[in-house]
């Protein structure tokens, strides 16, 4: 792809060449347009070509693609935003003091393993203290709701083998 006047890339009225046709002239403002419709009419000569990762405009044969990368004009611009994107980053990360602080823990995980191994898990009971032996049944269910007495997931008796 060439640039007519290569000092003046960001006028939008100069004339590109097209990728795929090197007669067509296109100006710079509607050669997104153009490559689009082109791609489409000359399908041979799209699969021969590569697109550039930094500037989807520049489309090179995909032998040269290796050295147009290491070589592009829009290659600059992209790493000098990535350089500026994470320097700010850094800076926002700096300036940014946390003021988070744990809650405070009332928690004894010590007097909790005790408990659990002198009193069985039971289902619906509640243990009040170590050693205790006061077990009380809570139900939590809204009032006119009742626990099923069985599983649904148990088998019933007459379908087990005779």
């Amino acid at each position: 792809m060439e640039v007519e006047d290569d000092f003046d890339i960001l006028d939008p009225e100069r004339l590109v060449q097209c990728p795929y046709n090197k007669h067509h002239r296109i100006r710079a403002r509607r050669f997104p347009y153009h490559l689009v419709k082109c791609r489409k009419s000359y399908p041979q000569v799209a699969k021969e070509l590569a697109t550039c990762p930094f500037n989807a405009r520049h489309l090179v044969p995909q032998a040269d693609l290796r050295d147009h990368i290491s070589n592009c004009h829009d290659k600059r611009f992209i790493e000098e935003d990535i350089v500026s994107e994470s320097s700010d980053f850094q800076r926002r990360q700096m300036n940014t003091v946390s003021t988070w602080q744990a809650p405070p823990c009332d928690e004894d995980w010590d007097t909790e393993s005790l408990e659990q191994l002198t009193s069985p898990f039971v289902q619906g009971m509640i243990n009040y203290g170590i050693n205790s032996t006061t077990l009380e049944h809570k139900n939590y269910l809204p009032p006119g709701l009742r626990a099923p007495k069985s599983s649904p997931y148990a088998v019933p008796e007459k379908a087990k083998a005779p």
